[in-house]
């Protein structure tokens, strides 16, 4: 008899699952074993109590089945997270991601809720050792939570990582109601190391910095405009750690502001320039980018950008916000295509799954609208591929870039 307590779910809910969606949602249960813990592994079965898969399970989410696509046999959880990690891991070797990136990206490669970020300390190599690699883990789900312990052996194991931090801080925990924490779970973590990307350094703060302490998932981005730096004034919105900024600066811009609203950031920022010994090529400085963007709308500013990167935070933290959020981001991209003189670049970005490509144009195209511009879609965007997206499961795409000419 199979160990593992059963879920039975709606027609409906079976044909969406059929097509290779991997949420089920508790308004879509039909019945329920109510003895199962959160982070329990179950049976999902349909009206006919026929097997459909293995799932995680979360009596306290609105997500209240997180499915597996795991074979009707007896669930062996060391087999399953090992075969998943090493799959991860093989296919980011076989698109070059070898030194520093995203490992493992949740349901894309197969465990809902584990994200493991890899960064590989390229100053601190000797003659006798490898540079030393530390892992960034973060859980969003109470099955990845429940399999801490086994994640972190199998991690081990495959990486030999110099330590591994556990970074569960993100806010998105509390939908699986779990806890809030930090902590280092293997080995020994240093609060900074340094990456390279597009032949520059930068010190990422391991502990401290926001999310996994790097946006990996902007790197393809980043790559793709060096060409578009050459000769540009180029402001920095948000520029975090000014791996945007540096990389403008280091290809050949005139000039380079980068202003963000956190005071740590723009410290990490001034550091990555000193490191890159480009201190005289761009300027850091704390200010809210609303204010900034008014400023620039306004001509307000001593120098005019030819070149805009506005890479805002998440605004969407859920669909009831869409509304309010896409307001927002329209108002911004106007304000920025207004400060733009003609022939004027606009990188712009948004980083929720809740808007989906269609409505991120959408809100481009108001915005052009709205600034009265005419504006041209040189090239459409995403996140980089240590991201997959699955083409079944639409949340997976999240991050959507564009780069925009202003007339």
């Amino acid at each position: 008899m199979n160990k593992f307590k059963t879920v039975k779910i709606s027609p409906r809910c079976e044909k969406r699952v059929e097509k290779g969606h991997l949420w089920i949602f508790s308004n879509e249960v039909e019945a329920i074993d109510k003895t199962m813990e959160a982070g329990s592994i179950c049976r999902i079965v349909n009206i006919e109590d026929k097997f459909v898969d293995y799932a995680f399970f979360n009596p306290h989410s609105l997500i209240i089945a997180r499915l597996l696509k795991y074979a009707e046999k007896e669930f062996n959880e060391e087999e399953y997270i090992s075969q998943k990690l090493k799959a991860a891991v093989k296919y980011r070797s076989s698109i070059g991601i070898k030194k520093s990136g995203r490992m493992f990206f949740g349901e894309s490669d197969g465990i809902p809720g584990l994200i493991v970020d890899k960064y590989m300390d390229c100053q601190t190599a000797s003659s006798q050792a490898e540079n030393p690699t530390y892992l960034i883990v973060e859980m969003f789900s109470a099955g990845a939570d429940k399999m801490t312990d086994a994640i972190i052996k199998n991690l081990v194991e495959i990486f030999k990582p110099e330590g591994i931090f556990l970074k569960n801080t993100n806010l998105f925990r509390t939908l699986e109601c779990l806890a809030l924490y930090s902590e280092v779970a293997y080995g020994k973590v240093p609060e900074t190391a340094a990456i390279e990307e597009n032949s520059l350094l930068y010190e990422i703060n391991l502990k401290s910095g926001q999310k996994t302490g790097c946006f990996f998932d902007q790197r393809e981005n980043r790559k793709f405009l060096i060409p578009f730096f050459k000769n540009k004034k180029v402001m920095d919105i948000c520029c975090y750690n000014g791996s945007f900024s540096l990389l403008a600066a280091a290809s050949g811009a005139k000039m380079v502001w980068g202003i963000d609203s956190s005071e740590k950031a723009i410290e990490a920022a001034k550091n990555n320039a000193k490191i890159n010994n480009l201190e005289e090529n761009v300027v850091f400085r704390k200010e809210e980018y609303q204010k900034a963007l008014s400023a620039l709308e306004k001509g307000m500013l001593p120098e005019q950008p030819d070149l805009i990167l506005f890479d805002p935070p998440n605004f969407v933290k859920n669909r009831k916000h869409l509304p309010q959020a896409q307001k927002l981001y329209t108002k911004m991209n106007a304000s920025a295509i207004k400060a733009l003189p003609h022939g004027g670049l606009l990188a712009t970005s948004s980083c929720s799954h809740h808007i989906s490509k269609e409505i991120f144009c959408d809100i481009l195209k108001d915005a052009a609208g709205k600034a009265r511009r005419k504006v041209f879609i040189l090239e459409l965007r995403g996140q980089a591929k240590d991201h997959p997206i699955m083409l079944n499961m639409p949340e997976t795409e999240y991050l959507h870039f564009a780069l925009l000419r202003v007339e």
